[in-house]
């Protein structure tokens, strides 16, 4: 692609965006106010005082043009101007009662209209979307510090493939072992999607940043048992707590459910995953040698009780 054809794309996607959210409209969200005049409300509502000087330079706004704003909005209520607290030569912002109020509504409407947006889009097209927005403010802010977000949720369509294929995958190259794992996982995965009873049973997948990157299985081992599986967590998110939140989430619907006690069985060699168990209160009882996965390994049985919950009688 050639530099006029890049810019000729950007441009279209900027028409197409604003567009959609309506920025351009003679007032934003069906409000009085214009998209920049929103962008300084919103900066304001983010703190309880804002320094003029660094609001102008935040949103890259012309002296003349911020005054005239913050002109209006003090004459509409929206907010008092100050003299900074620690240094009288500064001034700075506050909103008012009737200001944070405004602000509020602002943010509703822009958060109603950005989920009906996502309303219309298949679960699969709502994450290309937020992945590539994303892309673009990491490309355009690299230096942009972002704290990555981690979400725990059910499986959606597509997630039990992931679960076979990132178990294989992780483990051929970390470990060596061949296909007779991935036919183990295929199994675990294809007995839990087909058969699983959801009072009992769940499963986890951890994204971060919509990107999933980990997974847990909890199923029944008996009445009483219950089994944990197919912990996972991608060396890329490694360091995050994932998977002893994973683990956690795993106890805590076990507890639920009314099992007694949980169970897992794991190999020697999993150092990492090995820690999580034993900092969440799993217990070795029992270790076996045996080949599989084309390797000599050692087997080991792990458990932990689970606090029996007591029924809340009626008063």
């Amino acid at each position: 692609m050639t530099t006029k054809q890049r810019i000729a794309a950007i441009r279209a996607f900027t028409r197409c965006y604003t567009a959609q959210l309506g920025v351009l409209d003679e007032g934003l969200l069906r409000t009085p106010y214009t998209l920049t005049e929103a962008r300084v409300l919103f900066e304001l509502g983010q703190q309880e005082a804002t320094d003029v000087a660094d609001l102008r330079r935040d949103l890259a706004l012309d002296a003349g043009y911020l005054s005239r704003i913050v002109a209006r909005f003090a004459a509409d209520g929206l907010l008092v101007k100050e003299k900074s607290a620690t240094d009288a030569r500064r001034q700075v912002l506050r909103l008012t009662e009737r200001g944070r109020a405004v602000h509020t509504d602002l943010d509703t409407r822009s958060a109603d209209q950005v989920r009906d947006l996502l309303a219309t889009l298949a679960e699969p097209d709502q994450r290309r979307l937020t992945e590539a927005m994303n892309t673009i403010r990491e490309v355009l802010e690299p230096t942009r510090s972002r704290p990555p977000t981690v979400v725990l949720r059910a499986p959606n369509p597509g997630d039990y493939g992931w679960v076979i294929n990132r178990n294989a995958v992780r483990y051929a190259e970390q470990f060596g072992w061949d296909h007779t794992y991935e036919t183990l996982v295929a199994k675990i995965v294809a007995d839990y999607a087909g058969n699983h009873d959801p009072a009992r049973e769940s499963a986890w997948i951890a994204e971060v940043n919509g990107e999933p990157v980990g997974c847990v299985f909890c199923v029944a081992e008996n009445a009483e048992t219950a089994r944990l599986r197919l912990l996972l967590v991608e060396p890329s998110a490694r360091g995050l707590g994932i998977g002893s939140r994973l683990v956690e989430e795993c106890l805590r619907f076990a507890e639920r459910a009314g099992y007694t006690q949980i169970t897992l069985w794991t190999n020697d060699i999993l150092g990492a995953a090995r820690k999580i168990y034993q900092a969440a209160g799993f217990e070795l009882v029992a270790e076996e040698p045996h080949h599989s996965f084309g390797k000599d390994l050692i087997g080991q049985t792990w458990t932990r009780p689970l606090p029996v919950r007591t029924p809340t009688l009626p008063r």
